[in-house]
């Protein structure tokens, strides 16, 4: 009976099955899939090396890591293609790997903010509309602060985005659970920051704390800033 393969992470994965990865399992469909253009390419964040409370090998595994996201988008996104080309989009292995896409996709997104949104070293600028408009829904950006950080301090491994409700405009604080659970529908988000142990526990060890002291110290405010205009000038 012929199998059908795709890489998830660091394994090869057949219907119900595990096996570990080596080069000489991969199979002809996968072999196709390899040759199909990708649709999405990993970005060059390496000018973030050097960037202080962030070793270059953390950043470098790090990197590694978004890339897989990238690769495993591309390679879900071919095989849709092919079962689709085989009339076979209502089959179980579909369906399976249509529940896959979310995972991968917002593993590749929500690193791309995370990057995106570090390398800066300037505080936001009180006369900033993002700095007046957390200080409206929070209170202060003191209190807002905090409240972003207790809450990627909560227990387990995820991301905290600060969104925007694009109805009413209201910020919110988000702990989102794995990459595709816990996301605000149709939420904006400004400020993202992983909290998944390979974000941190190479340099930090279990001292969350310190590392999310020292993506505050690394947050490019006006990335941020751009975001918060571009969603509200939309």
């Amino acid at each position: 009976m012929k199998k059908n393969w795709i890489i998830f992470g660091t394994a090869l994965v057949t219907t119900g099955v595990f096996t570990p990865m080596h080069a000489q399992e991969v199979a002809p469909s996968m072999q196709k899939a390899k040759i199909i253009s990708a649709d999405y390419v990993a970005k060059d964040y390496s000018y973030l090396y050097g960037m202080s409370g962030f070793s270059d090998a953390l950043l470098k595994m790090h990197f590694q890591l978004y890339q897989g996201y990238v690769k495993n988008t591309n390679l879900l996104l071919s095989r849709f293609k092919e079962l689709e080309a085989q009339d076979r989009d209502m089959s179980y292995d579909y369906g399976a790997l249509k529940r896959r896409f979310g995972w991968e996709w917002d593993g590749m997104r929500l690193h791309e903010f995370y990057f995106d949104n570090l390398g800066g070293h300037d505080p936001l600028d009180k006369s900033d509309p993002l700095f007046q408009k957390i200080v409206k829904d929070f209170g202060s950006f003191e209190i807002w602060k905090k409240n972003f950080i207790a809450t990627g301090q909560i227990r387990g491994i995820g991301w905290v985005i600060l969104y925007r409700d694009p109805q009413s405009g209201r910020l919110f604080n988000t702990w989102i659970n794995e990459h595709d659970l816990g996301h605000l529908s149709g939420g904006e988000p400004l400020l993202v920051m992983d909290v998944f142990e390979h974000a941190y526990i190479t340099q930090y060890g279990l001292d969350r704390a310190k590392y999310i002291a020292a993506f505050f110290s690394n947050i490019d405010w006006s990335k941020v800033s751009s975001r918060y205009d571009e969603v509200v000038n939309r």
